[in-house]
């Protein structure tokens, strides 16, 4: 099976085959069972079923011949008997007697498969209508990070947004970093996994994405970035930045996650990212034609522990950011007005 090799999924061999399935195929098929126990067992037989018991005599009372499933005289009667069973309408003209316990067994297997079919076409339809990992492409990540002052501090910083106008309930973000390390013992751990501590408009690690956030980490003494440096952001620096954003679809209330990484070489140092939402008439726009631009602002080109041991370096720096826009342009709507249409 092509499913045990990996080429084709299991679970996408067995929902092809719940949907190829059509119902009036398994009404054929159980038919035909039907129509099979009752010509075995003589039932399909007009003179068995017209035998009269010897010792009623010539009164024409009906002989002690006891069917397997009562009124079943055709294919077609053991069609409709089918149908009766796999979707329990039981008219009452048709029923399973004692006389044949292969009649008893076929009946439960067919209300087995019945409802095992139906609960996985149910599920199939649940999962096409949900489509959760459709609502996570509307979550979107600046395609690179930075590293700047803020509160006179080094904070590696990202931004977020939603494009849907419907809300992520309860979402939350996290971010790790993953680079090699190595232990006093001599131990190296090539994907070493370190959780990173952020810092968000609303305080921890909830969010509220009613317009794109800036999620920042302050680079502190307990931070793997705490000797980072400009010299270190290049593609051969072994180091990647993971960030996941998980929370709880308005519409259908499913969890959807999505994910980003940076590598070291989508960094950029010295960098902030342009405002992008305005006022309008009273009225707050989005601008998301410049989600990830980023203009040069003033930024020591040393680790965070040089500045923090060294307070000097904040005294040469100059108060107001000078440079060039740098633009991110991504192919998104223009503008995402935040407000409540006029009653």
């Amino acid at each position: 099976m092509l499913s045990r090799k990996g080429i084709i999924p299991e679970e996408y061999v067995l929902t092809r085959l719940a949907e190829d399935v059509p119902d009036h195929a398994r009404w054929l098929l159980f038919g035909m069972v039907w129509w099979l126990i009752a010509f075995a067992h003589g039932d399909l037989d007009h003179s068995t079923r017209l035998q009269r018991d010897p010792a009623e005599g010539a009164s024409g009372a009906p002989g002690s011949f006891v069917p397997c499933v009562t009124s079943i005289h055709s294919f077609t009667s053991a069609f409709l008997f089918s149908i009766e069973v796999q979707v329990t309408i039981g008219f009452g003209g048709r029923m399973v007697t004692e006389e044949c316990p292969a009649a008893i067994l076929v009946l439960i297997v067919q209300n087995i498969v019945g409802l095992v079919i139906n609960a996985i076409m149910l599920g199939c339809i649940f999962m096409k209508t949900s489509q959760a990992h459709r609502r996570a492409e509307t979550l979107i990540f600046s395609k690179h990070a930075v590293i700047a002052l803020r509160e006179g501090k080094l904070c590696f910083m990202l931004r977020v947004g939603d494009l849907r106008k419907s809300m992520i309930i309860s979402a939350t973000i996290r971010m790790q970093v993953v680079k090699k390390t190595a232990s006093l013992e001599g131990e190296v751990v090539p994907l070493n996994q370190i959780d990173i501590q952020m810092e968000n408009p609303v305080g921890g690690n909830s969010i509220f994405l009613v317009s794109p956030l800036i999620i920042y980490h302050v680079i502190d003494k307990n931070s793997p970035l705490y000797d980072i440096s400009p010299l270190n952001l290049h593609h051969h620096e072994d180091l990647e930045i993971i960030v996941i954003l998980e929370g709880v679809v308005e519409t259908t209330g499913i969890t959807t996650q999505a994910r980003t990484s940076y590598l070291a070489d989508e960094i950029l140092w010295g960098q902030r990212f342009v405002p992008i939402v305005a006022e309008e008439d009273g009225r707050y726009s989005v601008d998301y034609s410049k989600f990830g631009n980023t203009v040069k602002v003033p930024t020591p080109s040393c680790t965070a522990r040089q500045l923090e041991e060294d307070k000097s370096i904040m005294d040469t720096m100059p108060l107001s950011p000078k440079g060039t826009i740098r633009k991110r342009s991504v192919k998104l709507k223009p503008k995402f007005t935040i407000s409540d249409e006029p009653s």
